[in-house]
């Protein structure tokens, strides 16, 4: 008997190649549809996580266009598939031009929003912890509500918020038809980081990034003076939420709506070096070299992240398994073993 379709736009990146891999190692027998014109992706990360999830080959289709360009009544239609996972987008936060984030990362989401309604298809989409810029509770450095969001301080989170907008938007005009809301959750990832995101390159997390300098030999480099947070999420738990969004998870029927993805710790640049130095078992701690933050990263910088998951335990019935630190000491002992990894992401 075959088994469910997927869609999986984005499905050759860091956080859509894990979800491919999840995928099949809860349902061998599922069909996966990536759509991705693997501007940032690359086959790489999914023979990765196929690999890594112990699933065979990756055996799915791939459809090597841009979201935009998809035609999606149809598709949705056609394939019928079980769920719909939007995590395509421009990823890169130093992007500026405006245009082309808006048009790539929110203009095509009512298109998959509306074809999934039609079909009576769960979607579940890639938000950002950017939507929040930097609220009040990011100075007095506390957990951040899920309703403090709405004054992003770039683009890429200006674009994360226009989804978000269009998604009310359309929830609110069901019920007012007199349905339900439809079953679309969006989720804002916080600082999330794990295998497959070394071709990243600039983007890859703090944690690899500082990893990979220590393991080239190199002082791990932070701005002055690391005591800088974020709500630091390893990549297993997103996925994991990210399926209990669908109703693959405790919870069968979720609520539709928009929820924080986060550890729900903060986590310092200095931890994260004191964590790589254990994982390395450097008795004397990282070499690190300290220095000024440029003035145009620190225009849209967050000082300051943790996300408040009070609304995602009731709402999806999903808490994170893996404590921040533990996880990146597990992670960095694996990158240590595997050279070739961290090293082509030295390249990238």
């Amino acid at each position: 008997m075959a088994g469910h379709v997927f869609i999986v736009t984005g499905g050759a990146g860091f956080i859509g190649s894990n979800v491919v891999g999840e995928l099949y190692r809860r349902e061998p027998g599922c069909h996966v549809v990536v759509v991705d014109d693997f501007r940032s992706g690359s086959f790489a990360n999914l023979v990765e996580a196929c690999e890594r999830k112990g699933v065979g080959a990756f055996r799915g289709e791939i459809i090597p266009d841009s979201v935009a360009d998809l035609n999606w009544q149809p598709a949705v239609a056609g394939l019928e598939p079980r769920a719909v996972f939007h995590l395509a987008a421009i990823t890169d936060t130093t992007v500026h031009d405006q245009q082309k984030m808006i048009r790539d990362n929110a203009e095509s989401f009512s298109d998959i929003a509306g074809a999934c309604i039609e079909s009576h298809v769960p979607l579940v989409y890639a938000s950002s912890a950017a939507t929040y810029g930097t609220p009040p509770q990011a100075a007095r450095r506390e957990a951040f509500p899920v309703e403090a969001a709405g004054a992003p301080d770039n683009v890429y989170g200006f674009s994360k918020w226009l989804m978000e907008v269009e998604h009310c938007r359309t929830a609110e005009a069901a019920v007012r038809e007199g349905g339900r809301a439809p079953w679309i959750v969006g989720l804002r990832y916080f600082n999330v980081f794990g295998p497959c995101e070394a071709r990243k390159g600039t983007m890859a997390s703090m944690v690899f990034q500082l990893a990979r300098q220590v393991l080239s030999g190199h002082k791990a480099r932070l701005f002055r003076d690391g005591t800088q947070a974020r709500d630091q999420v390893y990549v297993d738990d997103v996925v994991d939420c990210t399926l209990a969004a669908a109703g693959m998870g405790e919870k069968k029927k979720p609520e539709p709506g928009v929820y924080n993805l986060g550890s729900g710790v903060a986590t310092s640049f200095n931890e994260i070096v004191a964590a790589i130095g254990q994982a390395l078992g450097m008795t004397g701690g990282v070499d690190v070299e300290m220095f000024d933050m440029p003035e145009s990263i620190r225009a849209f910088y967050q000082d300051y992240t943790c996300a408040d998951l009070s609304r995602t335990k009731l709402g999806l019935g999903w808490s994170p398994r893996h404590e921040p630190k533990a996880a990146m000491r597990a992670y960095v002992a694996d990158l240590a073993e595997r050279p070739r990894i961290w090293k082509q992401g030295a390249g990238a």
